[in-house]
């Protein structure tokens, strides 16, 4: 029987945890600097919600061995390419959406991954009580981000780094322990031959 090419596998994998460390480092930057313009952040976060959208979308159809990392990511891939395609078009003027759009998206891939870890316990994953914590914060952080306690311009681009950062942790995690790639992985659709039998009786 053919085996399933495990290149999509490896691209969503491998990507998520490219784009996990992209937003980490974005996070880094914001905390560090907050008097970053929004312009430049607007910009970067586009671009990055736009590929990270494209790899969850690799990684929905990807069909890894445990189905649990990329199970709800055709619905939030799409969502977070067309909030970077928004934020890209007016990155300096979109500051409140953006930190809206980005806190309910945050907010609700935490949890996501609440059901994951859920998920991941069934499975043995020794690791899942992790995903459970980093879930939950990052979740926390992004409802933060939604109902901004305050309106200090600074104070709202740490909250944001803070988001991406947790945003990003949570999603390496999950992508570590998750994911598994197997070389002579089966199709999920068995090839049967059929043969017709005649009826001898007739």
């Amino acid at each position: 029987m053919k085996t399933r090419s495990t290149i999509p596998m490896w691209v969503a994998k491998v990507g998520y945890i490219v784009m996990s460390l992209v937003f980490c480092a974005a996070g880094a930057a914001c905390i560090v600097n907050p008097s970053l313009s929004a312009a430049v952040i607007g910009r970067v976060l586009g671009v990055s919600m736009i590929l990270f959208g494209a790899v969850k979308l690799v990684g929905y159809c990807s069909r890894d061995l445990y189905r649990l990392a990329f199970q709800y990511d055709l619905g939030f891939g799409l969502l977070l390419i067309a909030l970077g395609a928004l934020v890209l078009l007016r990155p300096a003027e979109v500051r409140d959406f953006l930190l809206t759009a980005l806190g309910i998206a945050i907010l609700t891939d935490g949890l996501y991954k609440v059901q994951i870890a859920v998920d991941t316990k069934r499975f043995g994953v020794s690791v899942w009580w992790l995903t459970l914590v980093l879930a939950v914060v990052t979740g926390t952080v992004g409802l933060s981000l939604v109902f901004r306690p305050w309106d200090s311009t600074r104070l709202l681009t740490i909250l944001l780094g803070t988001a991406l950062v947790a945003e990003g942790i949570l999603n390496l995690c999950v992508a570590i322990s998750t994911v598994k790639i197997v070389n002579h992985q089966r199709p999920d659709v068995m090839e049967v031959t059929s043969y017709e039998v005649e009826d001898e009786t007739l």
